[in-house]
Formats: structure tokens, C-alpha cells, sequence
């Protein structure tokens, strides 16, 4: 993209931030769901871009088309996601989890790290866009906690594993952009992100038990967030980046489980699991891992598709996408030709949650767990929440799109960089890597927005490239839980579609706080040379 001759000036700036402060005022201010929210930002995504930025019709139709594969790519996790928890709800594997997990530990704090936190990081290892959130959110329903509490615990709990998450795929987009290898960009990065997880678990500890619970999430969450920072980074630096986030989950889903096992833990909070009460018990007599096999194959095939090279090769063969011309606005700013999103129709994160809905059927019906009509409740409840949910997030990549190709979210990039002197812009490059990743609702998407600028930046200002490219995506890492696109996504399974405004305004505030921590942690090292 080239540079526009559009002024950096303080009005062009505030012009270019207007239709993501209507989407905040719409969601935090009035309360609107996301499908109302995206649909007044978009339209003031468009007025903007048309009237200040030189935005013709030729670049709203590449954007729109754009808008439309890429939430496609979306619509094919958030449908299938639908599709499995209903399968395994109608199966009794949510009602059993609801069961046994406090057959491990009556502790509220722990199941609430368990599952907000630990898998929530270890399903973001192979996960993509709001898997992990997707499947945790309604488990922690479940076992009692608000659905607002589920979908912003299990958010908060995942602000430290995107960069590594997805087997890489953020880090990767940052190694291309920038042309530096992933020997000299993972240290500074497992850094920074090691030091966010930390303040994740403690976030996920408050969020639902209070700020009562600080005292006593304080020793398990420095144990169990030592544990994970140290594997992501020995695994980063050491060449096995695209395992760092899914080693890490695995890790500390072993030592929460270990903990709860320690007599000197349980001694200490008196704790004494209660058996299930049987009366009444709709899934008396099913197996626990027959019910349970939905989730255990998501794990499996995630594992096998992504790490077996001839299964992943196989799986790609096929890929919706399309070519797109050149676009410009009046004003210079230039969208070069190139294809759209690539939509992997068999060897999508999708696909692989399809594949296990349908063999998860199979079985369940099989065993006799399912009964009758359960695949037309089924349909009916995934389609109940999916439509509206999808609503929202085409208004918002749409508005995502629409900023891109005027040239806007590029404006606010080079107005945040271009405004700080040196010693301080350390403090500014996560920020400006959390601003991509909230509009656009990727990690990936924001490296690959800001990432030419970053370098650029740090390049001018004699910083440390590495140090402001790992600021750049570890605060990637924390916008993309925050953006409204995401938040639809863990709204739409446990039946908040339409709801998330209080779910924003949980998550932003607390959001803030380990954002912060990146850019203090930013610059500190860049002041100890």
C-alpha cells in the first residue's frame, strides 16, 4: 500500500477512529447488541471513507466482497462450534461436565482457571478465530457461572496464547512481513507474552469470584502461569514456536491437575470433593468417556490435521478464494491487486469441528445417548443463534474492510507513531497492535496491517526492531480477544446473541490492565538497553 496524500492532521485522525467510537458508544453507552452496533459503524464507516477519504464505488465493492469471504472464514468456525456443543448438549456431556468437575475440586477458583483459563489456552494452541472461547464459554455455564462471567473469563483467560496460538499463524504473518527470522523475533515475544499470563489467570480468578479471591488465586496463579511462560518461551526460542501456546496448555492443564492433587493444596483450603447426587440424574449409567468423545476427538483431529503433514496437504487441496483489482481513493491511497481471504473448504479449524459433530452424532446415536428428534433440536438451536450472530460480524468486518482500503486504520497507526518521541514509544507499539487486532477482531490481520510500520518506526527512532515488532503482537494478542467480532462469537453459545454489550463492557476495562502490563514490560527492557 502507498502512502496517501491525505494530512495527518488531529481532524483527519478523529475522522478516521469515528466508526469504531460508534461501535463503542453503541455497545458500551446504549447497550446495542453487535449486530446493531456493527450496523451503525458500518454505515459510518462508509460515510467517512466516501466523504473525507475519497472512497469511490469501485473500493466499497472490493471491500464488501472482501468482507464477505472473510466472514465466511468466520461463519465456518462459529456454525460448526454451534453445531458441536449442541450435539454433545443434547448427549449429557455438558450436564456431566457440570458434574465432575467438581468431583476434582469443589474449589470455585480452580475450575474457574481449569476451564477459563488452562484449556482455554490449550484450545487455542490449534484453535482460530473464537474457538477456544466458543467451546469453554458454555462449559463454564455449566458448572454456575453467568453467562457474561463465562464469555469474559474465558476472553481474559486467552489474552496471552494468540501469537502462538493457531499453531503460529500470527507469528508467522509477523516473520513475513517483516523479513526477520523467527530466531531473532521469538525471544522478546515469549517475553512479553510470558509476562501477560500472569495477570490473565489472576483477571479469570476475579472475574468469577471476586476481588475477594485475589489472596487465594495468588499462589496457584504465579505457579501455574511460571509454568506456562516458561514452556512457551523454551519452546519459542528453541524453534518450535508453532507448539509455544498448545505446548504451554498442555503443560499447565498437567500442573493445575497435579496441584489439585497435592495434600498440602487441599490441606489448606479444606478441600474435600463431594460425590454427584445421583437422584434425578438424566445421564445415570453413560459412559463419562463416551460423553465426552466429542471434545476428546476435537483435540485429536486438531492435532492430527495441523501436525500430520500429508493429512494437512490432502485437506488443502481445495480453496475457495478470489482475485481483486487494484482500488485507490482519491486521495493516493492504494489497495495493490491480490486475493482475498482463502477459505481451506476441507482443512479449515471449521471443517475439523464439522468432521467431529458428525462422528460425535454417529457414536452418541449409536450408544443410544441421543433421542429422537435430536437432530432437528439440534438445527434449530444452532441456527436460533447463528443467524443473528452473523449479522454482527458481517457489519464488522465490513467496517474493518471498509477502514482498510480508505486508508483509515493505516492513518491512526502513523498518527499514534508519529506523535511520540523516542524514549516512549515503546509504551505505544502494543498499543497500536491492539488497535489493529480490536478493529479487524485477528492478531494476524493486525501484524500484517502495522507490521511494515512498526519496523519502519523502531527503524527511524534506533530502537530495537525485535523489541517493538514483539510489542506489536503480544498487544495484537490482547486486542484480538477484545474486539467486538470476538465477543459475538462466545455470545452466540451461550445464548447471549444480541446481548453483548454487557459482555464489552466486562471485558474492556479489565482488558486495559494487561495491555498495560505489555507496554510498561516494552519499556522497561527497552530501557535496560
Amino acid at each position: 500500500m502507498t502512502t496517501m496524500t491525505l494530512s495527518l492532521s488531529f481532524f483527519n485522525w478523529i475522522l478516521a477512529l469515528s466508526p469504531v467510537l460508534v461501535v463503542l458508544i453503541m455497545m458500551l453507552g446504549f447497550r446495542a447488541g453487535g449486530a446493531w452496533a456493527g450496523g451503525v459503524g458500518w454505515l459510518a464507516a462508509v460515510l467517512v471513507a466516501v466523504l473525507f477519504f475519497g472512497a469511490g464505488l469501485e473500493l466499497l465493492a472490493v471491500a464488501h466482497v472482501k468482507a464477505i469471504l472473510l466472514s465466511l472464514d468466520v461463519f465456518y468456525i462459529i456454525w460448526m462450534a454451534l453445531l458441536l456443543f449442541h450435539v454433545a448438549n443434547e448427549a449429557g456431556a455438558i450436564r456431566m461436565i457440570g458434574r465432575v468437575l467438581p468431583q476434582l475440586t469443589e474449589d470455585r477458583l480452580m475450575q474457574s482457571l481449569l476451564i477459563g483459563w488452562l484449556m482455554v489456552t490449550f484450545i487455542q494452541g490449534t484453535g482460530g478465530f473464537g474457538v477456544p472461547v466458543a467451546v469453554c464459554a458454555p462449559i463454564l455455564v455449566a458448572i454456575g457461572f453467568t453467562p457474561i462471567q463465562a464469555v469474559a473469563m474465558a476472553s481474559l483467560g486467552d489474552t496471552w496464547a494468540v501469537t502462538f496460538g493457531s499453531l503460529g499463524a500470527s507469528f508467522k504473518a509477523l516473520i513475513a512481513v517483516s523479513g526477520l527470522t523467527a530466531d531473532e523475533l521469538a525471544r522478546y515475544t515469549a517475553i512479553l507474552l510470558g509476562v501477560v499470563s500472569f495477570p490473565s489467570g489472576m483477571l479469570v480468578a476475579v472475574i468469577g469470584n471476586g476481588w475477594r479471591s485475589v489472596k487465594r488465586a495468588l499462589l496457584p496463579v504465579a505457579v501455574l502461569s511460571a509454568v506456562m511462560a516458561a514452556t512457551q518461551y523454551l519452546l519459542a526460542t528453541n524453534g518450535l514456536w508453532a507448539l509455544g501456546t498448545t505446548g504451554a496448555g498442555l503443560v499447565g492443564l498437567g500442573a493445575g491437575l497435579l496441584l489439585l492433587r497435592l495434600p498440602a493444596y487441599r490441606n489448606r483450603y479444606k478441600l474435600h470433593p463431594e460425590p454427584a447426587a445421583a437422584v434425578g440424574n438424566p445421564d445415570e449409567g453413560k459412559s463419562l468417556g463416551l460423553v465426552l468423545i466429542g471434545y476428546l476427538l476435537l483435540i485429536l483431529l486438531a492435532f492430527g490435521v495441523n501436525l500430520f503433514q500429508p493429512a494437512n496437504a490432502f485437506l488443502s487441496q481445495i480453496k475457495l478464494s478470489l482475485d481483486f483489482p487494484e482500488v485507490r481513493t482519491a486521495f493516493g491511497w492504494t489497495t495493490p491487486a491480490g486475493p482475498g481471504q482463502a477459505i481451506n473448504l476441507f482443512g479449515h479449524p471449521g471443517a475439523i469441528l464439522l468432521y467431529t459433530s458428525i462422528i460425535s452424532f454417529i457414536i452418541y446415536r449409536s450408544v443410544g445417548y441421543l433421542e429422537p428428534g435430536s437432530l432437528k433440536r439440534i438445527f434449530n438451536k444452532v441456527a436460533k443463534v447463528g443467524v443473528n450472530s452473523s449479522l454482527g460480524i458481517l457489519a464488522m468486518v465490513g467496517l474493518a474492510t471498509i477502514m482498510l482500503h480508505s486508508g483509515m486504520t493505516h492513518l491512526l497507526a502513523e498518527g499514534l507513531s508519529t506523535s511520540i518521541r523516542r524514549d516512549f514509544y515503546p509504551l505505544v507499539a502494543p498499543i497500536i497492535g491492539a488497535l489493529g487486532a480490536f478493529i479487524t477482531g485477528s492478531n494476524t490481520n493486525s501484524n500484517v496491517l502495522f507490521g511494515a510500520l512498526q519496523q519502519r518506526s523502531a527503524e527511524l527512532l534506533t530502537l530495537s526492531v525485535p523489541l517493538i515488532l514483539a510489542a506489536q503482537t503480544a498487544g495484537g494478542s490482547v486486542g484480538s480477544v477484545l474486539a467486538p467480532a470476538k465477543v459475538i462469537v462466545g455470545c452466540s453459545t451461550v445464548g447471549m446473541a444480541g446481548e453483548e454489550s454487557g459482555v464489552m463492557r466486562k471485558i474492556i476495562g479489565y482488558g486495559l490492565i494487561p495491555l498495560a502490563i505489555i507496554a510498561l514490560a516494552a519499556w522497561i527492557i527497552h530501557l535496560l538497553g
